[in-house]
């Protein structure tokens, strides 16, 4: 191939498309096919893996490989500690990774692949169980596994057959199979995803609750509801949050007054120098606790059209206020 002439040339767009829905057709049916094949092996494997008290070490060469490191990384992050194992380098040293508390669960879509067949009867001797992921039935991983799950495919979505391309897709499909099965197993819910990935925006929207961005003590703008609305506009003026909470004498939460009330009272004409907090304060005003997560509280002024919430706990003591801005500055949104 003239790869000169191939860059200046332009694409014939409709046959671009044609292959890349036949690509899709291939893979979807392939997907589709494995599916029905599903048998107890399937179920089987999840249940040893639920029961093991080593590590699921993932092997696999090539497309095999890439594909087996992504299944290692999903496995792992949804509660089943997985990591990936080289098969080349396992056979010179790497082998030393693994235990008899372990599992592995070995990719490779002939079944054949020197690297690994290599390392099998090391594995076997070992007593570690092996699953094989592979399309190749009667192949030697086939034959020195423990258990098989069945990843044939009838082509693959290169035009030439040779490109693994629906085979690895259904390799990843089954790995995606396994981990959902054993997150659900586990009980592994969205607090449990959120602790192995702290690092990222859904951590934080996940392990982030309102007392951890709430603003506490002094920088709670609030007033004792007999106070005058000319002070309760001073706290409100010093806080520089827009609003302030009204509590009684026992800090009890019993209002709040906001910019937006303090707008309508000068439209309706009132002397706010004549009247108390109570007076011009908005009763019953939303709250949030403090133990919900973050982004509830940005639900909360998403749906209300506000931009703080104060926090109070079951017996409406005022514990603090959460403004958009803090949700902003910790990236809940």
């Amino acid at each position: 191939m003239n790869s000169d002439a191939a860059n200046s040339r332009l694409i014939d767009a409709p046959r671009a498309l044609s292959l890349a829905r036949e690509a899709l057709d291939i893979e979807a049916a392939a997907l589709g096919a494995m599916s029905a094949r599903l048998n107890g092996a399937f179920t089987a494997v999840v249940q040893r893996i639920l029961q093991l008290p080593g590590r699921v070490v993932v092997m696999g060469m090539g497309k095999s490989g890439h594909v087996g490191r992504k299944v290692a990384a999903t496995l792992a992050s949804t509660g089943t500690p997985s990591f990936f194992v080289h098969p080349a380098e396992a056979s010179h040293g790497d082998l030393g990774m693994l235990t008899q508390d372990d599992l592995v669960l070995a990719l490779s879509n002939s079944g054949e692949t020197d690297e690994l067949t290599g390392v099998l009867p090391a594995i076997k001797r070992m007593g570690v169980p092996l699953v094989a992921v592979t399309g190749g039935l009667q192949s030697t991983l086939a034959k020195h596994a423990d258990w098989v799950l069945d990843t044939h495919v009838d082509k693959e979505a290169c035009p030439l057959n040779l490109a693994p391309t629906a085979s690895t897709t259904a390799q990843l499909a089954m790995g995606d199979a396994l981990a959902v099965a054993l997150l659900d197993a586990r009980g592994f819910g969205a607090e449990d995803f959120a602790r192995s990935h702290p690092g990222g925006a859904l951590g934080r929207r996940l392990l982030t609750h309102v007392r951890d961005v709430m603003r506490r003590g002094v920088d709670v703008p609030q007033v004792v509801q007999d106070v005058s609305s000319v002070d309760l506009m001073r706290e409100m003026s010093a806080k520089g949050l827009g609003c302030s909470a009204v509590v009684n004498a026992s800090g009890e939460l019993v209002g709040i007054f906001t910019d937006g009330d303090l707008r309508r009272c000068v439209e309706a004409g009132v002397d706010l120098r004549s009247r108390s907090a109570q007076d011009v304060m908005h009763a019953r005003p939303l709250t949030i606790k403090p133990d919900l997560l973050a982004v509830a509280a940005a639900r909360m002024m998403e749906e209300h059209g506000i931009t703080a919430v104060l926090v109070a706990d079951d017996n409406q003591l005022l514990q603090g206020v959460v403004h958009i801005r803090d949700l902003m500055r910790a990236k809940v949104i």
